[in-house]
């Protein structure tokens, strides 16, 4: 087959299913051959089934369209239940784990016709301990984490579309380092049955892709949303956008300034009204707030676990579990209370703006295996608001970095048809 099926975005995929310009068989073949080249570098998967895989494609070309990405095949991160694969959640203690169902995330998407292509690799209980996996870009670089393996698949272009989660940076993180789209929505939008819980005031479920559109239609898919009509492009005017380096500037490394400040031109050129915004003083403290709110969670969810196989774990969760048992209530309580305040300040201090953009991490993803810095998007995480990077430049080493938009709570459609409308014109 003279064309790469494996390199067309999720939409692109299901229109040549849809027109019979292809086959679901077809393009998961394509992507198969394309892992079995790969994989031995980039180590994106930890659960995979060629002929499961197929088997699902030959059901999807024998049934009838039941979706927007009908017999396109999707990835999974593995802190997520799928009831025929196991599912480790990144650790030696859930070895060959066979959960009995699908998370509802993953049921969504097999009732939309979608094809389960595998498990990706999750760090150790989606924290910080990494994997196998690599950078597509430079094997000898991290993926980020804790979604590294979606991020690496979909940056290496082996599954068009792949699930992710952000509870503080593992989302949008890893996207940016591996050159991918990543939208993390408003928290508390779709049912997180069957997803391992870190944290449920962060927990959110994420979506990786190679287009704006892609993750719209994920996302629309997951959230039960009725139509599927294309995405609009933009918001029916020039968008009013906010310049937010954030309390955490100085961590921004040349590639980081050099991504933004060509973003916020660029917008100026369209047209776009950017105006800088600062934060207030008091956002400041968010990152720490953000850290005690995690690890007391953290010691809650994964007690047992800690008490019953800590050998089991790396010594940096063991470290985050025992600060977190010894966090007192009071603590939580003024933790709790501070990010409540900023949450509702947020939506009036940011209401003249459509947007924030920001980094969407500190630069290009580090040598080395560490999953990388999550300071530009742990203060996101915690105001429970959406957040989309695309990817919009190459650093000063030749790898990819991203621009980060930034929404008000409840504003997801806003920020995905922005990210839409300056994704196309981005030259």
């Amino acid at each position: 087959m003279a064309e790469k099926l494996h390199e067309l975005t999720g939409l692109e995929a299901a229109a040549k299913i849809a027109s019979g310009d292809a086959s679901s068989v077809e393009l998961v073949q394509d992507c198969l051959d394309h892992i079995a080249e790969r994989e031995d570098i980039v180590g994106a998967w930890q659960y995979l089934d060629p002929e499961y895989a197929l088997t699902q494609a030959r059901q999807a070309d024998e049934a009838g369209p039941a979706g927007p990405f009908h017999g396109v095949p999707f990835g999974v991160k593995d802190v997520i239940e799928s009831g025929d694969m196991p599912t480790e959640h990144g650790s030696e203690i859930f070895k060959d784990n066979r959960p009995e169902a699908d998370a509802a995330c993953i049921a969504a998407m097999r009732a939309s016709g979608a094809v389960l292509m595998g498990k990706t690799v999750s760090t150790e209980f989606a924290t910080y301990q990494w994997g196998k996996t690599r950078n597509p870009h430079d094997p000898e670089r991290t993926p980020g984490g804790s979604s590294s393996g979606s991020a690496a698949a979909v940056g290496d272009k082996m599954v068009p579309i792949a699930f992710g989660n952000q509870t503080a940076g593992s989302l949008i993180r890893p996207a940016a380092f591996c050159g991918v789209h990543a939208f993390k929505p408003t928290h508390g939008t779709v049912n997180l049955a069957g997803i391992f819980e870190l944290v449920a005031r962060l927990d959110t479920l994420g979506y990786m892709g190679r287009s704006v559109d892609d993750l719209a239609a994920f996302y629309n898919i997951v959230r039960g949303a009725e139509e599927h009509s294309p995405l609009p492009d933009g918001i029916g005017r020039t968008p009013r956008i906010g310049l937010c380096k954030t309390h955490h500037w100085n961590e921004a490394e040349i590639s980081a300034v050099d991504a933004l400040e060509s973003a916020a031109a660029r917008l100026e050129e369209l047209g776009a009204e950017v105006r800088e915004f600062s934060l207030p003083d008091h956002f400041n403290d968010l990152a720490q707030t953000h850290t005690t709110i995690l690890c007391a969670g953290l010691a809650r969810s994964m007690k047992d676990i800690h008490q019953n196989q800590g050998n089991r774990i790396s010594d940096q969760l063991r470290t985050m579990l025992d600060d977190g048992a010894n966090t007192s209530a009071a603590d939580v309580v003024t933790a709790s209370a501070h990010a409540d305040k900023c949450m509702v300040e947020f939506a009036s201090i940011t209401s003249e703006f459509d947007v924030l953009l920001t980094p969407s991490a500190p630069g290009e993803a580090p040598e080395g295996w560490a999953t990388g810095n999550p300071i530009f998007q742990i203060v996101w995480t915690l105001l429970q608001v959406p957040c989309l990077t695309l990817p919009w430049n190459t650093g000063v080493n030749g790898m990819p970095v991203g621009i980060q938009l930034i929404g008000r709570k409840g504003n997801d459609d806003r920020v995905l048809r922005i990210g839409k409308w300056l994704d196309a014109r981005k030259s």
